[in-house]
């Protein structure tokens, strides 16, 4: 059993090292299909820049971190379609700083196609992302109070579908879904495949309800 209590609070850049591995560990072979490059870096390197950036999907304004006994354990974000535009501009900016023109087009169109396995909130829908807890205080109920807090958090008045992916590889974090009433409501193949592996297929899953 851990030995505090959680406290969340919203990200700070000066998180990233404690933050960017857990949201790397929430996807990793959706992450290093896009943003591992050789000669270049990999995932977690282009994730730390995004985060400390702060803008868009990967930043640190768009995360909430759960401390315990004052140490950085669990991350996570809750945003809704509203943000699609934003984010696109975001991420291209940030793509483009790190990997330059020649490999930009790359990763963005790598990003994309991932996109079809894994698709952004749109409209009203409310997406909680990047779930990560480490490693070493997993079933010890850190994610179910991680989702509770994102659930908490959803804007004034939301009451559109509450929506999550998850890997058909991640048995465990689906189980935990369930039990929060989460269920499935569709799956998609992914035929996603390069030198840093393949991207399992993912199955979208909704809150019972929508609320």
């Amino acid at each position: 059993m851990t030995s505090g209590r959680v406290v969340f609070r919203p990200a700070a850049a000066t998180d990233a090292d404690a933050a960017v591995p857990l949201i790397h560990s929430s996807g990793p072979a959706a992450f290093d299909h896009v943003f591992s490059v050789p000669g270049i870096g990999d995932a977690q390197a282009f994730l730390r820049r995004a985060f400390v950036d702060g803008a868009g999907e990967f930043g640190w304004r768009n995360h909430v971190v759960g401390e315990l006994d004052g140490v950085v354990a669990a991350v996570g974000a809750g945003y809704t379609g509203a943000t699609k535009w934003p984010f696109t501009l975001a991420a291209a900016r940030q793509i483009l700083g790190h990997y330059g023109w020649r490999h930009a087009p790359g990763v963005i169109g790598r990003g994309l196609r991932v996109e079809s396995v894994i698709p952004p909130p749109a409209g009203a829908m409310y997406y909680l992302g990047h779930l990560g807890v480490s490693p070493a205080l997993r079933g010890q109920g850190l994610g179910t109070a991680l989702v509770a807090h994102l659930l908490a958090s959803r804007p004034v008045g939301h009451a559109g579908p509450v929506i999550l992916d998850v890997a058909t590889t991640n048995g465990l974090a689906q189980r935990l879904y369930e039990r929060l009433g989460f269920a499935v409501i569709g799956e998609r193949r992914s035929s996603l495949v390069n030198r840093q592996g393949r991207v399992p297929d993912h199955r979208r899953m909704q809150l019972h309800g929508g609320t």
